[in-house]
Parts: structure tokens; sequence; C-alpha cells
């Protein structure tokens, strides 16, 4: 990976990344706390948490459109708003998360996290301009039972661009991304994959496949580029496990690029998909030092 990984003491937040702190945990409380589980088993839940990220994302300015489909009769909502290009309309960079939860669990960091930095990212993008068009998608079942299937809704939404022959160059997929540990041995990988990178579960991940290394390069040196904070980046064989475990892998399906960016989730976060996975377990000062770096990721991705 190009340049290196922030070591050293993390700098004071500056007043913008603690107002997105605030608005970070606020989001999270309400989609783990107030709203709580969310799934096909919690239905009216998952509706209440696709409202309040419609109206969130309504009341800064953006026309939501509802990407609508069915299951067994009961209908599942993607929610997608974006900001169009003004040299390169057609080029597209998204950003998404899902925003369901897994059966038994609030859902905090998986995927609390990724639904609401999604959600603080295009509110930090409503009124900004690039050359390419920047795309912002709230994703619903991801988690089992619809995880890899035809119903996983970041599956739907991804068949539908290749229907239309919509051009995204880079997929970021924000899941997962709000536990650090500074201990010895609280990182675990698949093998050999631990031989190459650190014990201590305190960094960002940005991980892809073969097909989409190139963005893992260019995401991870913009990232150490605008961010202080440590992070790793591999571009690895989709058949090592956790590779694949989330909505980019829908798109590396419809042949475009896509990475995960994540805290590892069950490589190091003990309470992945239990009812464990609650707000205290997320630390929010490092998630807006993430989101705030990848809001720079995703400004030069869209030059």
């Amino acid at each position: 990976m190009p340049d290196r990984s922030y070591r050293g003491q993390l700098q004071p937040l500056r007043p913008e990344e603690i107002a997105l702190k605030n608005a970070l945990q606020q989001d999270v409380k309400k989609l783990a706390v107030e709203i709580g589980m969310r799934n096909y088993d919690r239905y009216a839940q998952l509706n209440s948490a696709k409202d309040f990220l419609a109206t969130s994302l309504t009341q800064v300015g953006y026309e939501v459109k509802q990407q609508e489909y069915k299951i067994s009769r009961e209908s599942y909502f993607n929610l997608e708003v974006e900001r169009k290009g003004t040299k390169k309309p057609d080029e597209i960079i998204l950003v998404g998360g899902h925003y369901d939860s897994v059966f038994g669990s609030p859902g905090a960091n998986d995927n609390g996290t990724g639904a609401a930095a999604t959600l603080e990212l295009a509110r930090l993008f409503s009124n900004k301009s690039h050359s390419r068009t920047i795309r912002f998608v709230e994703f619903t079942n991801e988690e089992p039972p619809f995880f890899w299937t035809e119903n996983m809704g970041s599956l739907v939404y991804a068949k539908g661009l290749r229907d239309r022959n919509e051009n995204v160059i880079a997929m970021l997929s924000l899941e997962t991304m709000g536990y650090f540990s500074e201990v010895e041995g609280s990182q675990k990988y698949p093998f050999p994959i631990g031989l190459l990178y650190p014990s201590q579960g305190n960094f960002i991940g940005f991980i892809g496949n073969l097909g989409s290394g190139s963005l893992v390069r260019k995401a991870i040196a913009s990232f150490r580029h605008h961010a202080q904070f440590p992070s790793e980046g591999a571009a690895l064989p989709d058949w090592i496990p956790g590779v694949g475990w989330s909505d980019h892998w829908a798109f590396w399906q419809q042949g475009y690029q896509g990475i995960m960016v994540t805290d590892t989730a069950p490589f190091r976060y003990t309470h992945y998909h239990t009812k464990q996975d609650t707000l205290d377990k997320i630390d929010f000062e490092k998630l807006a030092r993430i989101v705030s770096g990848l809001a720079g990721v995703i400004s030069d991705l869209a030059e």
C-alpha cells in the first residue's frame, strides 16, 4: 500500500470533527437504541430506520429516490441521493452502507456506524460540487437470510445499475466502523494474512478483491493524506474469509470495483452479531476522524 499508516498521538479534534462526532452519535443512538433491532423479523423497525434516514436526507436538500422491491409480499427499500458531477456526470463515485441489523442484535456497530457515516457524508457533500457524480445509498437486507442472495438489497441495487449501464467507477462500502483496541492480540486475521499486519485493533481497514486493487491503493493513499489515523489496506482473493462480507460484494458480481472500509468486524469486535452490539462499544471520536478522512477520499475520487 502507498505511504505509511499513521503512528503516534492522535491530535485533538477540530471543531468540525467535534460536530461530526456528536451527529454520528445521535444517528447511531436513533438507529440502535430508539429503533433497535431492524430487519425482516422486525419489519416495522426496519421501516422506521428507513424513514429516519430518508427524512434526514430530505432535510439537507436531497431528493431521495426509494428503490422498492418485494420479498413475500413485503416491500423493502434502498435509499439513494446524489450530487451530479459538473464535468463528468456519467462517472459515479458511490458510497453506501446497510441500515438493517442481524436478528437478535441492536446493530450499533454493525451497521449503525456505516449507515450513520453514509448519512453524515451525504450531509457534508450536500452543497459541494465535483467533476464526477457522488451518490450515497442506504441499503436494506444485507444481513442473513438475505446475505449473498438475490434479495440482498445491494445486489438488487447493483443489478439495476448494470441494467441501466451506469458507470460506477468506485464503490465504498461502509461496514462496522466504530470499535478499536490498543490491546496486543486484539486484532485477528484469516490465515495467513496476520503475518503481515498489526496485532492491535486500532486501525481502520480498506479491503478489496484483486480486481479492486487499484481502488484500494487510491483510497488508502488519499486517506493517509487527509487523516492522521492508523490505516491498513489489502487487495486479496475474494475467497479469503471476510474479504467479501458486505455490500461491495454485490458490486463485484456486476463487474464494478468496490472496497470495504471497516474495523474488520468479527476479526476484532467480540460483540459482532450479538445483543451486546450496543452504543457504548463505539468510539465516536475515532469514528469522526475516519469519516472526516473519508470525505477527503471521496473528494479526491470525484475529481
